[in-house]
């Protein structure tokens, strides 16, 4: 008797099923669309099963030279972009075995799955492509860090305002602001490889969620697929996307800090400020003002940020209820994964590029920088005269009220009017209203001295 229309046949679980398939539910259960981008780890992960087979006597030498041959060609169409799906080809597991079973035969190709699971299969392909994608990742995340650095070294002698509350607060070098977001960078470059060695570990041999009856070597399968390390509960492999979310919640952890270093930067790029300009090739103008030139490249790594905690949410939220090992649930883990590893991707790429390519504005900074804030140089100043802190702080403040009422900038002051504040105050005291001289004073570790910052250039060298 001839299947119905829709049956699951060639499906690897069809065999139970006699009655066709809804149409929508084909297409609302099916994979292949996006899951096909793993077609090689799919295929390695295959040829590494069928020869752990052949080792331990499921397979001759002879079958498995053939699925090796099969799985060959399989790939030559995959590169080539010549590969035919076939309507029940529901995901990326489904269609090589099928296609492997035509160019070898069923009676060999039949074996391949034997005491294999999709479960494990399917969170082996995970593993095997989001550990290579994560090593791309850590690569292009080397290179921001690499272009922070060398424009550190390269414009140190640029000074500018440093901001609290988005306040004018200190002077620092433009240097130590491009480093002050280096180190975040390098934080999560080492977060990130955190996650990598956890990624990198084998479920294959777990069968769909007790194991494998078979005797299979899982130690050699990881070892032929580069994996650091095995999982070691079947129930929890098959049913653990812990991978993927840690992954995403790297990523998010690194959207949020590449969005605040956007928001600096569109904050310096704007007409107000003017102390950087971006290149033409990351940014646009308006449909309706001729004059604008907007910072489009880094409102959209602030907006996609967004869409990176939301996917990291979203699959939070589906694994939040689900009973013990495997169910269809996480099929929603492969979808959004592709599309944030994408997304933080294309992110570190663009923000490589903005920041190689813009063009600092030093006399804007240099303009920008006001008297007072060296008020706490002359608190400082005062320190060294035996004064305690908080005595010191308080004097200086006077000197910034007296400035603000007189309408004299802070460092136009007279010694005169400085000694009416406080007889303490030197004839040296002047000699603290110096942009220059307060960075320099900044020299302990991390602080913004230039040997300060080209310590800091060196242990980020060191780690790179």
């Amino acid at each position: 008797m001839s299947n119905p229309k829709g049956v699951a046949e060639n499906m690897l679980w069809g065999g139970r099923f006699t009655e066709g398939i809804d149409p929508l539910m084909m297409q609302y259960n099916m994979s292949l669309p996006f899951d096909r981008v793993m077609w090689k780890q799919d295929i390695a992960g295959s040829i590494a099963f069928a020869r752990a087979n052949m080792n331990n006597g499921i397979l001759t030498a002879h079958e498995f030279s053939e699925i090796e041959r099969g799985f060959a060609a399989i790939a030559q169409e995959w590169s080539t972009n010549t590969f035919e799906a076939k309507e029940n080809d529901e995901d990326i597991h489904t269609a090589n075995e099928r296609r492997l079973s035509e160019i070898i035969g069923k009676e060999i190709g039949g074996k391949l799955h034997t005491g294999r699971s999709r479960n494990e299969q399917v969170a082996t392909d995970m593993r095997l492509w989001l550990r290579d994608e994560l090593r791309i990742l850590d690569s292009h995340l080397c290179d921001l860090i690499k272009v922070s650095v060398a424009r550190a070294e390269k414009e140190i002698e640029i000074i500018m305002p440093g901001y609290t509350h988005l306040q004018k607060a200190q002077p620092v070098r433009w240097s130590h602001w491009m480093l002050s977001h280096a180190t975040a960078f390098a934080s999560e470059l080492q977060r990130l490889r955190e996650v990598i060695a956890r990624v990198n570990r084998s479920p294959l041999g777990c069968g769909a969620l007790a194991g494998n009856p078979f005797q299979i070597d899982r130690h050699a399968m990881a070892k032929e697929l580069g994996f650091d390390d095995l999982l070691y509960n079947s129930m929890n492999t098959v049913g653990d996307r812990d991978f993927a979310m840690e992954t995403m919640q790297w990523g998010s952890s690194f959207m949020l800090k590449i969005s605040r270093w956007a928001e600096d930067l569109i904050i310096y790029s704007s007409l107000e400020f003017g102390f950087v300009r971006l290149s033409d090739a990351y940014s646009t103008g308006s449909s309706l003002m001729p004059q604008k030139k907007n910072a489009d490249s880094l409102e959209l790594l602030r907006g996609k940020s967004g869409r990176a905690f939301g996917q990291m949410a979203g699959l939070m939220c589906t694994i939040k209820g689900l009973p013990t090992t495997y169910n269809k649930d996480l099929q929603e883990s492969i979808e959004p994964l592709l599309d944030h590893i994408k997304t933080v991707s294309d992110s570190i790429q663009i923000a490589t590029g903005v920041l190689s390519t813009l063009t600092t504005i030093p006399e804007k900074m240099s303009a920008a920088l006001a008297p007072e804030m060296l008020a706490t140089e002359i608190a400082d100043y005062l320190v060294r005269q035996g004064v305690p802190f908080r005595e010191g702080h308080h004097i200086s403040g006077r000197v910034v009220a007296l400035a603000e009422n007189t309408g004299i900038p802070m460092d136009k002051l007279s010694m005169e009017q400085l000694k009416a504040v406080d007889a303490r105050f030197g004839d040296d005291v002047q000699t603290c209203l110096d942009y220059e001289r307060a960075v320099e004073l900044k020299d302990a570790v991390g602080g913004t001295s230039k040997r300060a910052v080209l310590e800091q250039t060196a242990v980020l060298k060191k780690l790179l």
